[in-house]
């Protein structure tokens, strides 16, 4: 179990099985590996807090419940490096920021995590990458 303190939720307490590694950090954060996802009340939108700064969490949500329809394959140098064995065990989000009145979801530089591993990247796309697209 590993104990640590958050800015907004307080002390918490996680079975170390239930951190999510993010062995090269996130953009801007490249010294932040551990971080831990907490439900957001009765809504599918999630915190991804950070584990060793309390003062860092993120609202993510899953790219579909933004926009209806949108396809989350993710492509195969991706799923090598979260060493991903089932189709099922890959789970993507996008990270929400608030400007103003304004809910900005961040598509090119979404977050993979291998569910069963507990494994995750940013995804860092360009505009005219396909690993992401939106389905009729």
């Amino acid at each position: 179990m590993v104990k640590f303190s958050t800015s907004r939720f307080g002390v918490l307490e996680a079975d170390e099985e239930k951190i999510i590694n993010f062995s090269d950090g996130l953009v801007g954060l490249p010294d932040l590996k551990r971080f831990i996802l907490i439900d957001h009340k009765d809504t599918p939108l999630k915190w991804l807090q950070a584990v060793d700064d309390p003062d860092i969490a993120f609202i993510v949500a899953s790219p579909d419940i933004i926009i209806e329809g949108y396809s989350t394959d993710v492509d195969r140098t991706v799923k090598n490096y979260l060493q991903i064995e089932d189709e099922n065990d890959i789970v993507v989000f996008v990270i929400l920021r608030v400007s103003g009145e304004d809910v900005i979801a961040n598509f090119q530089g979404p977050l993979a995590i291998n569910a069963s591993s507990r494994k995750g990247v940013q995804i860092i796309l360009e505009r005219s990458h396909k690993a992401f697209q939106k389905t009729s």
